[in-house]
């Protein structure tokens, strides 16, 4: 039989699962994504079902494997990585849920962050977190569930339950219960766990009154976070070797592993990242700063800001304006109209994120006539969501000093390129895309490899990094600077 040689990703992300397989050069041998239901019980409430998630990795998990006829058992490693804020309780005994898992994008803890700020608490998070105090974050999602499901805060404290990030729930699921465990990537974004490290904070769990019993073991990125068992479809025994947050992956799947080097990834939202070094830097322009990665005992931070809604805004002209059939169209019927004709989409339908931090906020179309079409419409969603983008960079820019020499660019909307374009058009920068937009999942793979040896080192991994192709600045485009000014304009009704 052949020794174990290939490594397997799975990507939980906030609208579906994806599952890679790769040989020892990272060539993909098979691919599958799933995606599964999302619950919206009032406005800005955001939900998932952990059945429906785990049974999306499932079958994502069956299908690759039936894909690539390969023997299961020559799988070496299994990386991880996930939707990050999103969090959940279950219990440890029978591992049912307390409630459906609350999604980063959830909004109904905003009236908990606003009190804790009213009371003068938002300059201790910020210091000892590196966050500050918005509904994005998992630690009011926890208190949340404790104060609303009958007996959840008695049973906590008794040590009955367990909470985590979704990466910790599907360690607890694979390991059949064995493993209560995460990282710091996923950590650091709880509100809970100090950017110093050593432990979940005392005093940010008293803060929110989140019980430490609750909380998983957290071990660096590429440590071993148990084997396979009783998984559909794999053998038991499968090491779990590598687990980050889904743009810290991005990141580290980007080959980004200096400092100054960034990235943005425009999935369901968009975040970009700046590798930072072994120090952290507090934002003084409205971004997060978050653990990137650990492997071994050095830490490596960065810089983040997000944007809750991107690919999301193209599924909500697909699913709710029902626009075209396909999220790719979209880029055509954007590119059917010269410009958007004045009209303004301000992707606020779950807040907005850094540099803003807005909770209240909603979604704005702004600059409707008579002639507006759909194509209008489509156009001005693609601008918001670059928009969005450009306000980030200029804080990141702001926060370093300087100005990027380039972006590198990843997920599943980075292959629009009118999108990469009128990116490239709005920053300045120029835009590098690789060949594999799954960086995610790349991230979580090379973590994976790096914890069984199968790399020696991260310059192995830099090397193996392939681009696609580079946007470069129009400087001629004339829309720029009035897109830009409509937008200030919009995002002062936007409050």
């Amino acid at each position: 039989m052949q020794s174990p040689d290939l490594l397997l990703a799975i990507d939980q992300g906030t609208t579906g699962s994806t599952c890679l397989l790769v040989d020892q050069n990272l060539r993909v041998l098979a691919r599958k994504n799933r995606e599964f239901p999302q619950h919206f019980p009032k406005p800005g409430w955001v939900e998932h079902d952990p059945d429906e998630v785990w049974a999306s990795v499932c079958s994502t998990l069956a299908e690759v494997m039936a894909m690539s006829g390969v023997d299961p058992k020559r799988i070496a490693a299994i990386g991880i990585t996930n939707q990050r804020e999103t969090s959940l309780i279950w219990d440890r005994k029978t591992g049912r849920p307390l409630h459906r898992a609350l999604v980063w994008q959830d909004r109904r803890t905003a009236g908990h962050c606003e009190q804790l700020k009213r009371a003068g608490h938002e300059d201790l998070v910020r210091q000892r977190t590196g966050l500050v105090l918005d509904p994005y974050f998992s630690g009011t999602k926890l208190a949340w569930v404790l104060d609303h499901v009958d007996g959840a805060r008695a049973r906590a404290q008794s040590g009955e339950l367990a909470a985590g990030t979704i990466d910790t729930y599907l360690v607890w699921r694979m390991t059949n219960g064995d493993v209560h465990a995460t990282e710091p990537s996923n950590a650091s974004r709880t509100l809970l766990w100090p950017l110093a490290g050593g432990g979940w904070d005392d005093e940010m769990c008293r803060l929110l009154n989140v019980p430490k019993q609750l909380l998983p073991d957290v071990r660096p990125c590429n440590a071993n976070f148990g084997t396979t068992k009783n998984v559909p479809g794999l053998p038991d025994g499968i090491p779990i070797h590598g687990i980050a947050g889904d743009q810290q992956a991005a990141l580290f799947g980007q080959a980004c592993f200096a400092p100054g080097e960034a990235k943005c990834t425009y999935g369901t939202g968009a975040f970009v990242m700046l590798n930072t070094g072994t120090s952290p830097v507090i934002s003084r322009h409205g971004l997060l700063t978050t653990v990137g990665w650990q492997l071994g005992e050095t830490t490596t931070y960065c810089l983040e800001g997000s944007s809750f809604m991107a690919g999301a805004v193209v599924q909500w002209l697909r699913d709710g304006l029902q626009f075209f059939a396909t999220a790719p169209e979209v880029e055509a019927m954007a590119a059917s109209v010269p410009d958007s004709g004045g009209v303004v989409l301000v992707p606020a339908h779950a807040g907005l994120g850094a540099p803003y931090w807005r909770p209240h906020a909603r979604g704005l179309i702004s600059g409707l006539t008579r002639g507006t079409t759909k194509a209008h419409i489509a156009r001005a969603a693609l601008e918001g969501i670059a928009l969005q983008i450009t306000d980030l960079l200029a804080a990141m820019e702001a926060d370093m000093g300087g100005k990027l020499s380039q972006l590198r660019v990843d997920g599943g909307a980075a292959a629009n390129n009118l999108l990469m374009q009128l990116q490239a058009d709005l920053l300045d920068v120029p835009l590098a895309r690789p060949k594999n937009l799954e960086t995610t999942a790349l991230g979580a793979l090379m973590m994976a490899g790096l914890g069984i040896g199968m790399w020696s080192d991260i310059g192995d991994l830099k090397r193996a990094w392939d681009g696609d192709r580079e946007f470069t600045p129009n400087h001629e485009n004339p829309q720029i600077d009035e897109l830009k000014q409509h937008w200030v304009a919009a995002l002062k009704i936007c409050q």
